[in-house]
């Protein structure tokens, strides 16, 4: 018997992003590999068709991620970004903080695992640092370990995420 898949958290609009990119994988990117293999092997031999071996992988990653992304909406659930409580940081939260005793401040945004890119500011609630702040309010100091010593930051505004 297979173990209870955990609940993925996410946000309405990371859902669209992942029912979006599934929809596109199959509808587009299935049909243009399937091409891919097909011209590769009108070329012949396929033991040192290097196309033909480059559109397989291609097939398999797709797959792949077809069925990650099945995957992860068997098991998700949505944070409607409307009825998030905006006195406490959660999921669907952007939180505007500072580091204490350090410069500037940072705008992050809190999501579920499968939404996180730091790049974007967007980080998880599962993260040293999304756990951390989870449940702190305005005014609130967040601490978290990281291998180069302890963070500590104040939260000084929490509002709903602008997509």
């Amino acid at each position: 018997m297979m173990a209870e898949s955990k609940k993925i958290v996410i946000t309405y609009s990371g859902m669209k992003k992942l029912q979006d990119e599934l929809e596109d994988l199959k509808a587009n990117k299935r049909k243009e590999v399937a091409e891919k293999i097909k011209e590769a092997r009108e070329q012949g031999d396929l033991s040192e068709n290097a196309e033909y071996d480059a559109a397989k992988d291609e097939q398999r990653d797709i797959e792949a991620r077809i069925e990650d992304i099945e995957q992860i909406l068997k098991n998700v659930e949505v944070v409607d970004e409307d009825d998030v409580d905006l006195t406490k940081i959660n999921v669907g939260c952007e939180v505007r903080v500072k580091p204490l005793g350090g410069e500037g401040e940072k705008k992050l945004q809190i999501v579920g695992s499968t939404e996180a890119n730091s790049r974007l500011g967007k980080i998880s609630n599962e993260s040293p640092l999304g756990a951390a702040l989870m449940g702190k309010e305005v005014g609130d100091v967040a601490t978290f370990e990281a291998p180069a010593g302890e963070y500590k930051y104040e939260i000084l505004e929490i509002h709903k995420i602008d997509e």
